[in-house]
């Protein structure tokens, strides 16, 4: 059975050396820092940049996008599938 996008953001959670949520959430600030890093895609940490610019950063370093294009709307399951195989080829 396919893992769901709860599971698959847990995974990556952990991947990244965060904490598992219990309830249903979107990844803070602080966890896609943490991906975005874990990812290869560098952000000024001291003041970190807005959600949809690292999700975008995020995007492209995984062969989603070819730029890095801000968005609003969370992952999609077959992005949080990539981002999680990503991480497990590390």
């Amino acid at each position: 059975m396919a893992p769901t996008v709860d599971e698959l953001r847990n995974e990556i959670r952990v991947a990244v050396d965060r904490y598992e949520r219990v309830e249903s959430t979107a990844f803070t600030k602080e966890a896609l820092a943490a991906i975005c890093e874990a990812v290869g895609y560098e952000i000024d940490t001291d003041r970190l940049p807005p959600k949809g610019e690292m999700r975008g950063g995020i995007r492209r370093e995984i062969g989603e996008t070819e730029t890095v294009e801000r968005t609003d709307r969370a992952f999609r399951k077959a992005e949080l599938e990539a981002i999680a195989a990503a991480l497990d080829s590390e």
